[in-house]
């Protein structure tokens, strides 16, 4: 039985929410730290692996010292190492970074996949904002998952979908600003040392206005590429394709903004190569069938047309919603979660596995006074 992602609520200074955080979702951190740790054992020994996370310490540090003070709870509630809690949020970059066994670029390379969007106000239904996506990535993260709900003193209350013990992945803040993210590669990875993904998601959802969480994005060195779409919930969105040091921007097209694993951008395919199709052939179609599938209700999109749509499954097990399938590398990967956002009435919806079942759970922020612009026009509908 897949049972939905535990919500887990938090509050006070980093450490001690840290440890709140890490007493509710110990054995999830636990199985989340199993579960990498495992796979680093094969390259690298646990005195490999630690000096991986010390060199990171620094640089997260220097970005903001209270993420490592948050860890540090996280690990004393969860009675697990520090060093270990720092992996959960740098996995992207350690899993890549340390020595590789494997003998094919496919096997070495594990994509975290995702197939995102956003359907602006002019086009829904009520005029609200929806953000969503599917998050593709190993099968074994749908035990893992929870909901984090972060009640602070200083900038707005956050309710993020993520892995057990990790800041953030996607989500949305009570100023309504939201963010989602998907795998992008590039042959400019890994020449440079930057923050983890993880960290800067977590910082553009602690702004209070879009404008600083798109500059959270834009301007923060990474040591990866990724794809973020940065939205405000009374009707902006911009999707930043990001290489380790350039950024790039993909606009909506009539309201909807559609985007998966392959850059888009031709000002950044006319300077990066796009090295991710190797491991992830089928983002070429995955824009597009949602992207098909959504645009005629252009002016009756609702929660339930975004739904149907990231369900899709032409072409399975290659398809929008990835059943349980091994990927070009041999891995056990799926369609871990499809999440749903409205952040003007505060509702995130998430389904595990909806390959398998297709029911949602229903999360809640309670919302800032919005500050509301015009209204956006409704846009006319042959």
């Amino acid at each position: 039985m897949i049972v939905p992602a535990p919500l887990i609520e938090v509050s006070g200074p980093p450490r001690e929410r840290g440890r709140a955080y890490g007493e509710a979702a110990r054995e999830r951190v636990r199985l989340g730290i199993g579960h990498y740790s495992e796979q680093l054992s094969a390259s690298v020994s646990r005195e490999g692996m630690t000096a991986l996370v010390e060199d990171f310490l620094p640089t997260i540090d220097a970005f903001d010292g209270s993420y490592l003070d948050e860890m540090r709870g996280i690990a004393e509630g969860a009675g697990v190492a520090f060093h270990d809690v720092v992996l959960l949020n740098a996995r992207t970059e350690i899993l890549r970074l340390a020595p590789k066994v494997a003998t094919s670029r496919e096997a070495a390379e594990e994509p975290d996949g995702c197939t995102g969007l956003v359907a602006l106000p002019g086009i829904t239904a009520d005029g609200k904002l929806i953000h969503a996506q599917n998050w593709d990535w190993k099968r074994a993260c749908v035990e893992t998952a929870v909901v984090l709900k972060i009640a602070r003193t200083d900038g707005p209350d956050i309710l993020t979908f993520t892995e057990a013990g990790a800041l953030a992945r996607c989500g949305f803040n009570a100023a309504g600003v939201s963010i989602t993210a998907n795998y992008l590669n590039s042959d400019r990875d890994y020449s440079q040392r930057g923050i983890p993904l993880v960290l800067i998601r977590r910082k553009v959802l602690e702004q209070p206005f879009v404008a600083l969480a798109m500059h959270a994005v834009y301007t923060t060195q990474k040591s990866a590429s990724n794809n973020m779409i940065v939205a405000q919930a009374d009707g902006v969105a911009i999707d930043f394709e990001c290489a380790p040091d350039e950024t790039f921007q993909v606009h909506a097209e009539d309201g909807l903004l559609v985007h998966a694993n392959h850059w888009q951008s031709p000002v950044a395919l006319g300077k990066l190569k796009d090295t991710g199709i190797l491991t992830t052939p089928d983002s070429l179609y995955r824009d597009i069938r949602v992207r098909d599938l959504v645009a005629p209700q252009r002016g009756r999109i609702g929660r339930d047309t975004v739904k149907a749509a990231l369900f899709d499954d032409w072409q399975t097990p290659w398809s929008v919603c990835r059943p349980p399938r091994q990927n070009l590398g041999g891995v056990l990967t799926a369609t871990v979660a499809t999440i749903v956002m409205v952040p003007t009435d505060g509702l995130m919806e998430v389904a595990m596995l909806p390959s398998e079942q297709k029911s949602f759970a229903r999360y809640t922020l309670a919302m800032e006074e919005l500050i509301r612009a015009a209204p956006a026009p409704k846009r006319a509908v042959a």
